[in-house]
C-alpha cells in the first residue's frame, strides 16, 4: 500500500487555480493524495467557473470555500507532505513555517480572465487542462520519486500549453 500524501495548494485569493488543483488531485489521486487549498488573502468566494469545471469531473464542490492558509497552521491541522504555490503572487510571499517541513514547489499558471462569460470559460478551461497535466504527472510518480524535491519541482517547470 502506498503512502497517502497531504498536499496543500496555495494561491493568494484561493478562488480558482488552487481550488481547481485541489479538486483535480482529489479526483485523480485515487485516495493516494488528499489535497487541500488555501490563500494568503482569501477572496471569500470560489469562482463559479472553477466550480463548474470541478462539477464536470464529479468533484463534490458543496463544501468548497475560499479559506486562509492560517487554517493549516493550527496544531490539529493535517500535516502536509507537499505545499505547492500555483500563482506568482503566492510564490513571492513569505509562507508560514509548515509543521514537518514539507516539500515545497511552485507550479505557476496565469490568472484565468476574460471580459465575457465565453472568454472566461475558455480561459478557465485552458488553465484547468494545464493543472490536470501536472496533476497527472504527480500521481504517476512512485513514492520514492515523490520523496525527492527535484521531481515535484520538475513538474512545475514542465511546459503545459
Amino acid at each position: 500500500m502506498s503512502k497517502t500524501y497531504n498536499v496543500l495548494f496555495l494561491c493568494t485569493a484561493n478562488s480558482a487555480r488552487s481550488v481547481m488543483s485541489e479538486g483535480l488531485l482529489n479526483v485523480l489521486g485515487n485516495e493516494r493524495f488528499h489535497a487541500y487549498s488555501a490563500g494568503s488573502h482569501p477572496s471569500g468566494r470560489v469562482n463559479p467557473f472553477a466550480i463548474e469545471l470541478l462539477d464536470k469531473i464529479g468533484y463534490d464542490t458543496s463544501k468548497l470555500y475560499s479559506k486562509s492558509w492560517d487554517e493549516f497552521e493550527t496544531p490539529d491541522a493535517p500535516k502536509m507532505d507537499l505545499v505547492i504555490t500555483v500563482c506568482d503572487n503566492a510564490k513571492g510571499e513569505t509562507c508560514p513555517i509548515w509543521p514537518g517541513h514539507p516539500i515545497t514547489a511552485h507550479w505557476g499558471y496565469e490568472d484565468p480572465h476574460g471580459n465575457t462569460d465565453e472568454e472566461k470559460r475558455a480561459s478557465f478551461g485552458k488553465i484547468f487542462l494545464q493543472i490536470k497535466r501536472r496533476v497527472e504527472l504527480l500521481v504517476s510518480l512512485p513514492d520514492d520519486k515523490i520523496e525527492h524535491l527535484t521531481s515535484i519541482r520538475a513538474i512545475g517547470e514542465s511546459k503545459v500549453d
